[in-house]
């Protein structure tokens, strides 16, 4: 029997939610990680006596390390399973970056920074696929997306821990996003291997005892449970027939809605600053925004379960796109919160579908190395983006014109998510 139809009629209970919650504080954590010295900046400038250039770079670092990173961990967690790939990255990265706090110079730390992003990575490649894997087919779409509003849960963390130990330097706040890495712990005691992973290397009564826990019900032990390739699978598997299209258009996708996204957040205290607000109150425009990203991703969560992921998407991802137009073309304060909420509601929304219809593209045996594939694609535009959107903020375009330019990468978002099939209430294979 595929392991897929396992969970056809597989109730949603209580270990779904514990699942759901340790792996929610585990995204939490990478979007703090990954924000966490955009906000205190200013006080590494001083430390390190380096310029805006780069204290760019020491940000940038991070993920420049990720694009190989998520190259190498997709891959791996194909091979050594979910659970070990949460591990090993969280052990890495906390190792490395608790000593990134001790970087006496901008060279140390930017290597430090980027080997942090190689090696967490890891993380960040295997979270949604590993909670798919784990999930019932009726409720999988709702339950993936609620897990990606764990991204300004994370926002809100980097701001807190910034108000709170910001005063004492970058360094500390740095020390305490290491510590975070200690939840690696809770997600391998709590969290358990994919049955689909189990099945896949021939462990029967393993990937039966995970779906036990998980509620599956009236499946004989001796069932044979299979997935619909187990044979070991190569990166360029991925790049052949159907696949290879699916795989070239979500990658592109990542790209562009990262661009669109990330090359507005990155900017974001500066644009603000620029419209007239201080800096304190950019960074509370910022945590008004990340609160109100939270009702994006339930909307999209009902939505995608009742309507698809491929309509559901596309439909935020425009109007994300109109309120980043009507950000830049902002005439007053309030016009300018109206653009920036809704960019923020509908981009969020739009993301946590997208998280969840990834991993669902590809076959059990290629799924993390597919997702990685389009983690890559998001970090090249993480790293790209700032840079260029700064270089056409400091240069005669302007701040309105470079949004719309922003803005065009969410249009293109659009039609390429067209293309892709629909997965809502199909079993994963």
């Amino acid at each position: 029997m595929a392991v897929g139809h396992a969970f056809r009629d597989m109730p949603f209970g209580s270990v779904h939610f514990k699942i759901g919650a340790v792996l929610f504080f585990a995204f939490a954590i990478e979007a703090w990680e990954m924000l966490i010295l955009t906000y205190v900046a200013s006080d590494l400038a001083t430390s390190l006596q380096v310029g805006a250039t780069q204290v760019g770079i020491a940000i940038s670092a991070l993920f420049l390390g990720m694009i190989p990173g998520s190259l190498l961990w997709g891959p791996i967690s194909d091979r050594i399973g979910r659970k070990a790939t949460c591990a090993w990255s969280f052990a890495g990265y906390g190792v490395i970056t608790l000593l990134s706090c001790f970087a006496p110079n901008f060279e140390t730390l930017a290597i430090a920074r980027f080997l942090s992003g190689l090696l967490f990575s890891g993380v960040f490649t295997v979270t949604f696929p590993y909670f798919e894997e784990l999930l019932p087919v009726k409720v999988r779409g709702k339950a993936a997306v609620y897990l990606a509003a764990g991204w300004p849960i994370g926002i809100l963390a980097a701001l807190g821990t910034t108000a709170l130990i910001g005063g004492h330097g970058w360094r500390w706040v740095v020390a305490v996003s290491a510590l975070a890495s200690l939840w690696g712990i809770v997600v391998y005691k709590v969290v358990p291997e994919s049955p689909y992973w189990l099945a896949r290397r021939g462990r029967n009564e393993d990937a039966h005892d995970v779906l036990e826990r998980l509620g599956a019900q009236d499946i004989s032990r001796s069932t044979i449970l299979t997935v619909s390739v187990d044979k070991r699978q190569t990166i360029w598997s991925l790049f052949r027939g159907k696949m290879g299209r699916i795989t070239v258009i979500q990658v592109l996708i990542n790209f562009t809605f990262s661009w669109g996204y990330w090359g507005l957040q990155s900017w974001m205290p500066t644009l603000l600053e620029g419209r007239g607000l201080s800096a304190s109150s950019s960074l509370s425009f910022i945590a008004l925004s990340a609160i109100l990203m939270i009702p994006g991703y339930m909307t999209a969560s009902y939505l995608t379960g009742r309507f698809g992921r491929k309509w559901i998407f596309t439909g935020y991802v425009l109007a994300a796109a109109g309120g980043g137009f009507f950000f830049a073309t902002a005439s007053t304060e309030t016009e300018m919160h109206i653009g920036m909420f809704s960019l923020a509601f509908f981009a969020m929304g739009a993301w946590g579908v997208w998280d969840t219809w990834m991993g669902e593209l590809y076959p059990s045996a290629m799924r993390g190395s597919g997702f990685g594939l389009g983690i890559f694609g998001q970090r090249v535009a993480n790293t790209i983006a700032p840079s260029l959107v700064g270089f056409l903020l400091a240069s005669a375009t302007g701040a309105t014109s470079t949004i719309l330019f922003i803005n065009a990468f969410l249009f293109a978002t659009v039609v390429l998510g067209l293309f892709l099939p629909e997965t809502e209430g199909s079993e994963l294979e």
